[in-house]
């Protein structure tokens, strides 16, 4: 409280009121005056004029203003004070009282001295007292009484007033409180209204939801202090009036009538405030709630609309009429199954649309906004539904369309097989004839009701369905109705020629196969190379033409058997080829199911609470490349056999062309271990029973992901029925290959299948180059380093050992025992070593067992002899394995001549009487390119020359480790001479040919010294490494020893001499020994010299 501000409500002075050195009982005077008493108070004097001030102030501002207007009556009760008291208290009131005054009573001191003394005093002191208003002093109550009505005063001054201190001061600062409360409350509910008001609506649906929450919160708490500020109210009105409540005859004062005057205008002050807030309330939330709503509405649009778009997109996408009656059936019935799913879409929309509807039916205050998107809504869903029934409508035409070439299709080659089944020999006789006529009568006859009677009615009625391939589809099939009557025309004229006439029986003749008349039809790939599709039609009709009228002349030759005989291979190949094609269309039809009904699904938020959390994002886990083996089949292979309807001999080279595409069998073949395991961890899913539901499926997931694996299988059966039949066609070598290759690719996937079951294997599979060849082999082991006891042992226990060749390493693995179920039944393999490619040599036969062959290394220092299951088997692994042998000596051989050819160029001349040194070096050359066309020519055979020498020559070293066999070759390797002795007799005899040896390029260990060079520098010591770099004039060798660094010109005999039966580095040798086994190897050396050494693999031991 400031100290300059008068305090307006008891709660201010309090303390000051409780004093009671003056009081307002709520006593009138007779003309309604409040009557304001100065009870005896013995320290009046020592009041502070400020605490004095502040109660009169406050007193005199109770009474209504129509009461404190007539003036005051003041009652001073001096009866127990002194005279200069009286007069002091006088003084005091008259300087301070604030209001209007009309009487003052003075109940005079009581005691004789001071009551005389104050008549006394009064009378001549009376101009002192200042008042306007005529003082009385009074000598009793009674006297008093006669001014105030006795029921006005209270008990102290003789009267009957209820009047208590206490109570009143309570309910004074009860009803001020109160006051203050209620005027709180309206200017809090005056500021809440106006930030009600001013405030902006929110754009989206959780601001405007937060701020109704908020505002609603606000208003519940107001609510709540209004209902707090009523009971307060209530409370206070309910002790004014409480003594008239416990008393009916109890009449309330004039300041308890004000008071309770006072409250009741205070209750209906608040009620009033409560009731135009709540007003104002009611109107602004039913804007929010409105706002949410137009939020909620504005935003359920836009998912609508969004869901709207995405399946009318994926309704427009159903643009394709179909290739065939299964084909349109399996569309039809995804266009069900797309409007079940898509009628959730659609019902929202029109429900959202209602909802709008009903928003503008309600006056709401975005009507401008929400009558657009209404609109909107119900042109979108009724343009989808338009367009779904269009969509409909099509495809039924579709169906219809097929059927009718399907029909005729299927008339047409039950036409030729009839043709075809009729025995030649039986239609020779008459009533053969006959009979074979009325066959065909009969089913000329069925024709009616299932062949194409008006090309152009047909097209002019499914014109609207009609593209590009469907109009070449009903000429194909229209060319082909048009074909076989004409076949059944030229049956029936001979028949009826047959049945007319008979002369003799005609002895049937089988044709030699020689007889037979290729097909004259022209590869339609070709055709599409160098024609238009017109053109290709025209051409394969003229072919078609040509071949009937070349098969009819061979027909009159013959006596008509060949060309019967040709017909029903024709018919047969017809029925491989329809075959084909039906089963591809469906095997399409149903990798489509899979992935819409089951991959898709995946996707689709709403099945998402069926998955569990294990199986989610593992789609592409169960699914493999499913969807890429789809894309390949239903966008390119189905389409390129199409082609070939007409040609089944041909479509070999349809497999031919796609065959690398094939390889993605490969990778989904390596996952469906993974997958199978999936699988069996989740097929009592929810989730795949509500899938197999909806598609109606019979059998489960896993029998369709199992779907490709058995297509891919397929094709090789179907390739071997075609080749049966058309042995003798222009395609048959193209069917071979493309069995061939199908066969090598399902191979190449049971391979891959393997060796991704290998364990233990640190490098990369990948880097071991191409799986070449897999399988299961009895191994013995002999190495020279080993024990002798452990050589022994190992002679007699196998080991059973899993190998894998590759092009650059041969894997030793053991194989595990089979556990698990279906894919998890399949074996894995224990990696144990590995032996490099670039030092591996083998002998071909071992003696004593016609399955058993070596594969050694490093020299033979570690021998692995292996035995195959059968002999047929180790046949295909020894010519696998030289295969790779050979190729990497010739790469080997090819590398290392080129680079001797480069080096040549800069090496200096020897010394010659030829004249022309340019027609040396075109001599050499020519040498040099017979010798490396001789290499090729050999397919890796090569061998190395050099005569027999005196055992003075044992202990020369050798350059490679991985050479011909040693003498410790335990009788299972070659013969150790790198040459036959037959042929080294016919090359040299003994020692004295040598000069007539032809010397090889390599690397080669000196076994004596030499000094004598056509160079005086050049000298080379016994145990110089030397290389022999090409061959000069007169028989000199150009040649670099490696120890010292140094080149010069050596005679052939003396190099002959000095290297004696060191071999070359880069020699592979074949020969055969006594026991007819031979060897095969490449040198360590001579992969170094090409670069082409594997670093990666290690020399593992067991």
């Amino acid at each position: 409280m400031h100290q300059d501000i008068i305090p307006l409500y008891a709660a201010d002075i309090h303390d000051q009121l409780k004093k009671q050195f003056a009081y307002l009982s709520g006593g009138r005077g007779g003309d309604g005056c409040p009557v304001i008493t100065f009870p005896d108070y013995p320290a009046f004097s020592e009041i502070p004029e400020k605490e004095f001030q502040n109660v009169l102030t406050y007193l005199t501002s109770i009474p209504n203003l129509r009461d404190a207007g007539i003036g005051f009556i003041l009652v001073i009760d001096r009866r127990q004070d002194k005279w200069t008291s009286v007069k002091a208290s006088i003084l005091r009131i008259a300087a301070s009282f604030p209001g209007n005054l009309q009487l003052v009573l003075v109940l005079r001191p009581t005691g004789l001295f001071h009551r005389a003394l104050s008549d006394i005093a009064f009378k001549f002191n009376k101009d002192e007292f200042k008042m306007k208003v005529p003082i009385i002093m009074l000598g009793s109550v009674s006297e008093l009484q006669g001014y105030i009505d006795k029921t006005q005063l209270t008990e102290d001054l003789g009267g009957t007033l209820d009047y208590c201190h206490n109570r009143w001061l309570s309910r004074r600062t009860a009803i001020e409180g109160f006051a203050q409360k209620v005027k709180q409350t309206a200017q809090i509910l005056q500021s809440f209204g106006t930030e009600l008001a001013e405030t902006e609506l929110p754009n989206d649906v959780q601001s405007t939801s937060s701020l109704l929450a908020t505002h609603t919160e606000k208003k519940d708490k107001m609510k709540e202090d209004i209902r707090l500020a009523v009971e307060q109210g209530d409370d206070i009105l309910g002790s004014i009036t409480k003594p008239v409540t416990e008393n009916p005859e109890y009449k309330l004062n004039q300041d308890q009538l004000d008071n309770q005057t006072t409250v009741e205008r205070l209750l209906a002050q608040l009620h009033e405030t409560e009731s135009a807030f709540d007003e104002f309330w009611i109107k602004h939330q039913q804007k929010l709630e409105q706002c949410l709503h137009l939020r909620n509405f504005e935003q359920n649009f836009r998912e609508v609309k969004a869901a709207l778009d995405i399946v009318s997109e994926r309704l427009s996408a159903f643009t394709d009429v179909g290739n065939s009656c299964s084909h349109v059936e399996h569309i039809l019935k995804d266009l069900v199954n797309f409007e079940e799913k898509s009628r959730e879409t659609v019902a929202k929309a029109r429900m959202l649309a209602s909802e709008g509807d009903a928003f503008i039916q309600s006056n709401h205050y975005a009507v401008d906004s929400i009558i657009p998107k209404c609109s909107e809504l119900h042109h979108l869903c009724d343009a989808f539904t338009t367009e779904m029934e269009r969509k409909r409508n099509v495809l039924n035409k579709s169906l219809e369309l097929h059927g009718l070439l399907e029909k005729s299709m299927k008339w047409c080659d039950e036409g030729i097989y009839l043709l075809a089944s009729q025995p030649v020999d039986k239609c020779q006789s008459q009533d053969g004839a006959e009979s074979a006529l009325q066959e065909i009568e009969k089913f000329l006859d069925t024709g009616a009701g299932n062949k194409i009677k008006e090309l152009k009615k047909v097209y002019r009625e499914y014109a609207h369905i009609l593209n590009e391939d469907l109009k070449e589809h009903i000429q194909k099939v229209f060319q082909k109705q048009e074909s076989m009557e004409e076949m059944f025309q030229k049956r029936q004229v001979s028949l009826k020629k047959l049945a007319a006439k008979q002369t003799r029986p005609v002895q049937p003749v089988a044709p030699r196969p020689e007889a037979f008349v290729k097909s004259p039809c022209t590869s339609p790939g070709l055709q599409r190379d160098c024609v238009s599709n017109t053109e290709s039609g025209v051409l394969r009709k003229v072919n078609y033409r040509r071949g009937k009228s070349e098969m009819s002349e061979l027909h009159q030759s013959r006596g008509g058997s060949t060309m019967d005989d040709e017909e029903n291979l024709a018919v047969l190949r017809q029925h491989v080829m329809n075959e084909l094609i039906e089963t591809e269309r469906a095997y399409v039809e149903e990798l489509l199911c899979v992935l819409e009904g089951y991959a898709a699904e995946m996707d689709n938020p709403l099945m998402a609470h069926l998955i569990s959390p294990e199986l989610q994002n593992k789609k592409d886990i169960l699914f493999g490349n499913m969807e890429e083996i789809y894309h390949f089949h239903n966008r390119i292979f189905l389409r390129e056999l199409e082609n070939y309807v007409e040609y089944p001999e041909l479509v070999g080279r349809c497999f031919l062309d796609q065959m690398e595409d094939f390889q993605i069998y490969e990778k989904y073949c390596q996952n469906k271990p993974r997958s199978e395991s999936l699988w069996r961890q989740f097929s009592d899913s929810v989730f795949f029973q509500e899938c197999q539901r909806k598609l109606d499926h019979k059998l489960s997931l896993d029998s369709y992901l199992l779907k490709p694996v058995q297509r891919i299988t397929k094709y090789q059966l179907l390739l071997k029925e075609m080749l049966k039949y058309s042995k003798n066609c222009e395609g048959a070598e193209d069917l071979q290959e493309a069995l061939n290759s199908i066969l090598g690719i399902l191979k190449a996937v049971n391979d891959s299948m393997h060796q991704i079951a290998i364990t233990g294997y640190d490098g990369n599979l990948n880097e071991l180059g191409k799986l070449l060849m897999q399988g299961s082999f009895n191994v013995w082991t002999d190495h020279k380093k080993g024990h002798s006891k452990v050589k022994d042992l190992a002679r007699f226990k196998p080991m059973q050992r899993h190998l894998f060749l590759h092009e650059k390493a041969v894997l030793f693995c053991k194989k595990r025992e089979e556990n698990g179920e279906g894919y998890e039944k399949a074996p894995s393999y224990s990696y144990k070593h590995s032996l490099n490619m670039a030092a591996v040599g083998i002998t071909e036969n071992v003696k004593g067992d016609a399955k058993k062959f070596e594969i050694w290394y490093n020299a033979r220092e570690e021998v692995y002899i292996i035995q195959a299951p059968t002999p047929e088997v180790k046949a295909t692994w020894v010519n696998e394995i030289r295969k790779v042998l050979t190729s990497q000596l010739q790469a080997c051989r090819e590398a290392s001549q080129h680079r001797t050819l480069e080096h040549t160029q800069s090496l200096p001349l020897p010394a010659s009487s030829c004249t022309s040194p340019s027609r040396n070096n075109i001599r050499n050359t020519k040498k040099m390119d017979e010798r490396k066309a001789d290499l090729t020519g050999l397919e890796g055979y090569v061998t190395t020359v050099a005569p027999k020498y005196p055992e003075k020559s044992k202990g020369w070293a050798k350059t490679s480790h991985s050479l011909d066999a040693s003498e410790e070759n335990d009788g299972w390797s070659s013969a150790e001479e790198p040459l036959n002795s037959s042929d080294a007799e016919e090359e040299g005899g003994g020692g004295g040919g040598g000069n007539e040896m032809k010397l090889t390029p390599g690397k080669y260990t000196v076994v004596t010294d030499y000094e004598k060079g056509v160079s005086e520098e050049f000298a080379v010591k016994g145990g110089d490494l030397v290389q022999l770099i090409r061959e000069g004039e007169d028989g000199l060798w150009y040649v670099k020893n490696l120890t010292t660094g140094r080149e010069g010109w050596i005679p052939a005999n003396n190099l002959l001499m000095l290297i004696g039966n060191s071999k070359s580095a880069q020699s592979l040798s074949s020969s055969e020994s006594g026991t007819a086994s031979s060897t095969l190897s490449t040198s360590s050396s001579c992969s170094d010299s090409c670069n082409a050494s594997s670093t990666s693999f290690s020399d593992i031991k067991g």
